[in-house]
């Protein structure tokens, strides 16, 4: 209320200043008017009270509200559980899931899944098909219904996040919206399925991932490499929030899933002082459980990048090579930005430059591919290191 009292204030020195002139005591007039309009706001208040009492003593008998605790309460939570029917598989689930009801494009699903976009595509296609073939109703599930597709939920709302905390395409490096509506979403699955480990861990995850944005972006938007981030500029109450339902999540006594690990992951970011100061040695432990749990290329492409931290470049380049050879990366930036990367740490620049150059085209962000760029340009002509 102080805020939207102090801009109605300004706003009216901006009518009132230039036809009148500037008052001896600027901040008194301010102030001034700001108590007025407070004064006004609690007499509009009351009165409305009021006439709300006058309405509520005319009309006592209105019978009993009926009010259904298993309710979805939430109109785009609710379209999700019904568009993840189990008669598609739980990836075509996702898939048709975040473009019809998530708006995501197939570009943005396909970087998410790390395949190309032709077999989103075709995926929805078959979704589509599939859903008319067999049938089935458009309604929200029964209670009984929801468990069995809890899982592609938590898997969409999570994919709207990770859009929204890093874009696939565009000038800017993070999608606020996508992250809110992702933080909002998580947070009533937890309410409406508190006994379920992986809605906690789920929210653990998206809270303490958010709590870094503050600081991830300059004052140009431009982005800001963790080790470069001031981490006064974290946001110390998501970080307590994450905290606390992460440790719900652990106290289910089925251990962490998949959410959770991550989210253990990065709470160690989360509480460290600084980069040298962060448990990388953890941090490798909790991607080598959760590629056990749940394995993927990006979180085997991640535990590379967390061994570099803890033992070298060295131990972690093997690591990266071989998934270059399996190929399961290549239409992702991710994997020769890393290479690039471990080889300049290496003093191997020469190397380096065309790992990045093909990060660089690979790359649709506009503001991802300016910090690639300033690596290659940092390397000199042919790749020796800049004099001085």
């Amino acid at each position: 209320m102080a805020e939207d009292l102090a801009q109605e204030a300004l706003a009216e020195a901006l009518v009132t200043w230039p036809r009148d002139g500037v008052p001896q005591n600027p901040y008194g007039w301010l102030l001034t008017v700001g108590k007025r309009r407070a004064i006004d706001t609690y007499r509009r208040r009351a009165a409305l009270d009021d006439r709300y009492a006058a309405l509520a003593r005319e009309h006592t008998d209105v019978g009993e509200v009926s009010y259904d605790p298993d309710a979805i309460d939430d109109d785009m939570l609710a379209l999700m559980f019904t568009a993840c029917h189990p008669t598609l598989k739980p990836e075509a689930q996702v898939a048709l899931t975040l473009r019809v009801v998530g708006g995501l494009g197939s570009d943005e699903i396909a970087r998410a899944f790390v395949v190309p976009t032709a077999t989103v595509q075709a995926r929805i296609t078959r979704a589509k098909k599939t859903l008319a073939a067999a049938k089935v109703p458009f309604a929200v599930p029964e209670p009984a219904e929801r468990r069995e597709r809890l899982a592609a939920v938590l898997g969409v709302v999570y994919l709207i996040f990770t859009e929204g905390s890093t874009a696939t395409s565009g000038d800017s490096l993070i999608r606020t919206d996508l992250v809110r509506e992702a933080i909002r979403l998580s947070r009533i699955l937890a309410r409406i399925l508190p006994d379920e480990h992986e809605t906690l861990g789920l929210l653990a995850l998206l809270e303490l991932t958010a709590a870094r944005m503050p600081a991830r972006t300059g004052p140009d938007g431009e982005p800001v490499l963790l080790a470069d981030q001031d981490r006064r500029r974290w946001d110390r109450s998501a970080i307590r929030r994450g905290g606390a339902a992460l440790a719900m999540a652990g106290r289910s006594g089925r251990g962490l899933g998949a959410y959770g690990l991550q989210a253990a992951i990065a709470e160690c970011h989360a509480v460290a002082r600084s980069t040298d100061d962060t448990d990388w040695d953890r941090i490798v432990l909790l991607y080598e459980a959760l590629g056990t749990l749940t394995p993927s290329p990006i979180v085997d492409l991640n535990r590379a990048v967390a061994v570099s931290m803890a033992h070298g470049p060295a131990a972690a380049l093997p690591l990266v090579d071989e998934l270059a050879v399996g190929g399961r990366l290549a239409t992702s930036h991710l994997l020769p930005t890393v290479r690039g990367e471990l080889l300049v740490r290496l003093g191997r620049p020469a190397e380096a430059r065309p790992e990045l150059e093909l990060a660089v085209r690979l790359c649709r962000n506009e503001r991802e591919r300016s910090v690639l760029q300033a690596k290659i340009n940092s390397l000199g002509a042919g790749g020796e290191w800049p004099v001085g």
